[in-house]
C-alpha cells in the first residue's frame, strides 16, 4: 500500500479537528461545558482507534504549528509518544534538528496554502538521538468556514516507501518489458494478467486472456499446467524450474500449420509416399496431426497478500521461455550419438559372422533400438525371360517377427515374389533409387490395420520408411523399416540414418548374393 493510500483515513479528523491526541481531553471539556458527551466521545474513540489502526505514520498540527494528533505508527518509528508529542509546537529541538526544523516548517505551511498532497522528504530524530529519513505525505485539513484549520502530514521510512517503489517498479516492468512470458493466474487457475510475449505465445490478446482458464488456451499439457499450479498454491514454489511440455490449442486446425521457424507440418495423404529431401513435407505425430508441441521451461512464484496476518493466497506468478528449439537441439543431437554408436557396435558385430545375411541380419538389430518395431528385407529378382526389363519383382529375405517386436533373422528363401500392389513404397524405392517414407492418415483402428494389410505389413504398422539396397551401381532390393501407433512417423533424420543402415546391409547382401 503506498503512503498516499495510508493518509487517507486522517480525513475524519474534519469532523473532529479540536480532538486533541491525549486521552480524555475531549471528555473533560464536555463536563465543563455541560454539554451532553456520548456523540463527541464516540467520535474521539472512532478518531483514535482509525490513527492507531493506520499502517502510516500520521501527525496533525494546527494553524500555530502544535502537534494535535500524534498515532501509534508515528510513535514506533520515532519513539515519542502521543502524551511527549501533542501540544508540542513545531518539531524543532526534540523531533528534528534546528538547522532541518526550519525546512520541515516550511513545507508543512506550504502545504497548509497549497490544494492537494505534497510528497517530501525530512530527516527527523528518533527519541533515543538517530536519525531516520522519512518520506512525507502532507495536505491541508480545512475547518467548518472553510479555511485552512491545520495541515496532517502521514510519513512513514523512505526506505521502506522505496522499497515499495520497486516492487511495483519490478512488477510493471515483469508485466510490461520482461522478455519472458509472465502470466499470472488466480486462486481459481484462471489467467489474471499476461505480458505481451505471453500473450503471444498463447496466441491471445493481452485483454482477451484475463478471467479465462488455461484449457482454453492449451490442448496437450494443460493437466500438467494445472498441477503445478495448485501444487504452488497448497507447498509453494519448486527448487529448481520446471518443463512442461504443451500443445496450444486449434494448432493444428486444417492441413497444416506453420510453426515460429517456418517449418511447415502437414498430413500425408493415404496413398502418398514422399521421396528424399522433398522440401516442405513431413508428419509431426503419432496420429498425423499436425499440432506442434512447445516445451516451455517454468518458473512459480506464490502470492501472498502483505496486508492479512496469515499470508492468502492471490494466485500464482508463472514464468516461462519457449525452450523447444533448443530441447530439439539437445535431443537431436543426443539421438546422432546413440546411433552413430548403435552403427559402430553393429559394424564390430557383423564383421563376426561368417554368413553375409547374418551380417545384414545383425545390422538390422542394431538398428532396431530406438528406431522402429519392425524391419523387412526384400530383394530384388531377375525379370523373367521375356518379361520388360524395367519390371520389379522383390523376395523376402529376412523379417522381423510378426507379432512382438524382435530380431530380424534371414529367412528361406523362397523364390516367390511378393504380392505387392502398384505404387507401393518398396516397390517407389526401388524405382527411384530412394528413401520413401509414407504414414497411415486416418487414425481409426480399421482403417489403420486395413492400411497395412493392404501393403503386406504387420499389424498395427501406421509409419514406413523404405530405403534401397545399393552396391557396386546395382539395386539389391529394399530394406523396410516399420513404426506402430506408439511412434511418431518417420521425418528425413530418419531417412538419412536408415540410408546409413541400407548401405551396410546392402555391402552383406552383395556379398550373400555373389557367394551363393
Amino acid at each position: 500500500m503506498s503512503a498516499s493510500q495510508r493518509s487517507e483515513p486522517a480525513r475524519p479528523a474534519r469532523s473532529a479537528g479540536s480532538a486533541r491526541g491525549v486521552p480524555g481531553q475531549a471528555e473533560a471539556e464536555s463536563a465543563a461545558s455541560g454539554r451532553p458527551d456520548r456523540p463527541e466521545r464516540l467520535d474521539s474513540e472512532l478518531l483514535a482507534a482509525l490513527l492507531d489502526g493506520m499502517d502510516a505514520a500520521l501527525c496533525a498540527f494546527d494553524t500555530d504549528g502544535r502537534v494535535t494528533h500524534w498515532n501509534r505508527e508515528a510513535e514506533r518509528i520515532l519513539g515519542w509518544t502521543a502524551a511527549e508529542a501533542v501540544d508540542r509546537k513545531g518539531l524543532g529541538g526534540w523531533a528534528a534538528r534546528p538547522e532541518d526544523a526550519r525546512e520541515v516548517e516550511a513545507r508543512l505551511k506550504e502545504a497548509m496554502s497549497a490544494t492537494g498532497r505534497r510528497v517530501h522528504e525530512f530527516a527527523l530524530l528518533t527519541k533515543d538521538g538517530g536519525r531516520v529519513l522519512v518520506r512525507t505525505q502532507s495536505s491541508r485539513m480545512p475547518g467548518a468556514d472553510g479555511r485552512p484549520a491545520g495541515v496532517y502530514c502521514a510519513f512513514g521510512e523512505a526506505h521502506e516507501q522505496i522499497d515499495l517503489e520497486r516492487s511495483i517498479a519490478l512488477s510493471e516492468a515483469l508485466l510490461e518489458d520482461a522478455s519472458w512470458n509472465v502470466v499470472l493466474v488466480d486462486a481459481d487457475l484462471r489467467v489474471a494478467v499476461v505480458n505481451a510475449n505471453a500473450a503471444g505465445a498463447l496466441r491471445t490478446a493481452r485483454k482477451a486472456a484475463p478471467g479465462r482458464p488455461l484449457g482454453d488456451f492449451l490442448d496437450q499439457g494443460v493437466e500438467e499446467a494445472e498441477a503445478a499450479l495448485q501444487h504452488v498454491l497448497a507447498e509453494g514454489a519448486p527448487l529448481a524450474p520446471t518443463e512442461l511440455w504443451v500443445t496450444l490449442r486449434d494448432a493444428g486446425a486444417g492441413h497444416g500449420i506453420e510453426g515460429p521457424a517456418g517449418v511447415r507440418y502437414e498430413l500425408l495423404d493415404d496413398e502418398e509416399a514422399v521421396r528424399g529431401e522433398v522440401p516442405g513435407r513431413d508428419t509431426a505425430g503419432t496420429d498425423g496431426a499436425g499440432a506442434l508441441r512447445r516445451c516451455w521451461r517454468s518458473g512459480f512464484l506464490r502470492l501472498a497478500s502483505p496486508l492479512t496476518e496469515e499470508p492468502t493466497p492471490l494466485g500464482v506468478a508463472w514464468i516461462f521461455q519457449d525452450m523447444t528449439e533448443a530441447k530439439g537441439q539437445e535431443q537431436e543431437s543426443a539421438r546422432l550419438r546413440f546411433r552413430s554408436n548403435q552403427l559402430h557396435r553393429a559394424t564390430r558385430a557383423a564383421a563376426e559372422c561368417e554368413d553375409p545375411m547374418e551380417a545384414a541380419s545383425v545390422h538390422l538389430d542394431f538398428a532396431l533400438a530406438g528406431f522402429a518395431d519392425h524391419a523387412l528385407i526384400d530383394l530384388a529378382l531377375d525379370p523373367p525371360p521375356g518379361a520388360p526389363a524395367d519390371r520389379i519383382r522383390l523376395v523376402r529375405a529376412a523379417a522381423t517377427p510378426t507379432g512382438t517386436p524382435g530380431p530380424c533373422p534371414p529367412v528361406a528363401p523362397g523364390g516367390i515374389p511378393l504380392g505387392y500392389a502398384g505404387g507401393h513404397p518398396a516397390l517407389q524405392a526401388v524405382e527411384r533409387c530412394g528413401s520413401v517414407r509414407t504414414s497411415a492418415r486416418r487414425s481409426d483402428e480399421p482403417a489403420r490395420t486395413q492400411w497395412a494389410a493392404a501393403r503386406k505389413w504387420p499389424e498395427g504398422v501406421v509409419h514406413g520408411l523404405c530405403a534401397v539396397l545399393r552396391s557396386r551401381g546395382r539395386t539389391l532390393g529394399v530394406v523396410t523399416f516399420l513404426r506402430t501407433s506408439g511412434r511418431r512417423a518417420f521425418d528425413r533424420t530418419d531417412a538419412v540414418y536408415a540410408e546409413d543402415v541400407a548401405a551396410r546391409v546392402a555391402a552383406s547382401v552383395d556379398l550373400a548374393v555373389r557367394r551363393y
